[in-house]
């Protein structure tokens, strides 16, 4: 069932904005079905300085500012899954040292490369699009690509069999909590052309593919594979958009 409470332990843990100190905790797994509904604040967050930074810099300007405005939102919490994962899969050999690797706090040349292209590439993407595009470009990017590693958690078992910074919120969701998560990950694309729905199919399929690989290699997800899918549908949505209004 909706939960307030849940909802405020997702806000605390996801983003920096400040929540009560007297909440339990030990919900916190439960906090993860609210994913989308994260995305729409980080979204409109950025959507809306976006707006303001394009009535005083070109488009270009305004979306460096509104993707550091996200950032900034987050604390980079999913493009620093991203990052080790790059190094983790990229320099590691067995399932170990790929987990030793990313729980590493320090970034390596994969990380620091993949890093630097992902957000080169979401920049061109955006700032390639007609200026009134991007602020529901960022809303619905942010929300539904934030229902794909709930469908990872949903099909897949957690990889680590030690603590981390990510297995307080390990969570199994079910069918139900999966469907009813989708409901708010969708409603921005009422804002885009119908035609953007499609982008739903190749978001899947990298999500599909993310997940045996991640399964082939460690044997299921950690928190920075679900960092890292949320990143690459993100990204994945962008490009399809780009793609799209080329042709209408």
């Amino acid at each position: 069932m909706p939960s307030l409470h849940d909802f405020l332990l997702a806000v605390g843990f996801y983003t920096r904005l400040p929540c009560p100190t007297k909440l339990d905790y030990r919900r916190l797994p439960f906090a993860c079905a609210y994913l989308p509904l994260i995305g729409w604040m980080v979204g409109g967050f950025s959507a809306s300085v976006f707006w303001v930074a394009l009535q005083i810099w070109p488009q270009d300007i305004a979306v460096v500012i509104a993707l550091i405005a996200g950032i900034l939102l987050t604390g980079a919490f999913h493009e620093d899954g991203f990052a080790d994962v790059c190094d983790g899969f990229g320099g590691g050999y067995d399932k170990q040292r790929i987990l030793d690797i990313m729980k590493d706090s320090q970034i390596g040349a994969y990380g620091a490369l993949g890093l630097l292209l992902l957000m080169l590439l979401k920049f061109k993407l955006l700032a390639g699009l007609p200026a009134h595009l991007p602020p529901f470009a960022l809303l619905a990017g942010h929300s539904i690509s934030r229902w794909f590693p709930l469908y990872l958690m949903f099909r897949y078992d957690y990889a680590r069999t030690q603590p981390s910074k990510s297995s307080g919120a390990v969570f199994k969701p079910d069918a139900k909590t999966l469907a009813l998560a989708g409901i708010p990950a969708l409603f921005p694309f009422a804002l885009l052309p119908p035609q953007a729905l499609i982008s739903l199919i190749p978001m899947m399929l990298i999500t599909l593919g993310l997940g045996r690989y991640f399964h082939r290699h460690i044997g299921g997800y950690t928190g920075d594979c679900l960092g890292a899918s949320q990143q690459i549908t993100e990204t994945v949505f962008y490009l399809f958009l780009g793609a799209l209004w080329t042709f209408i």
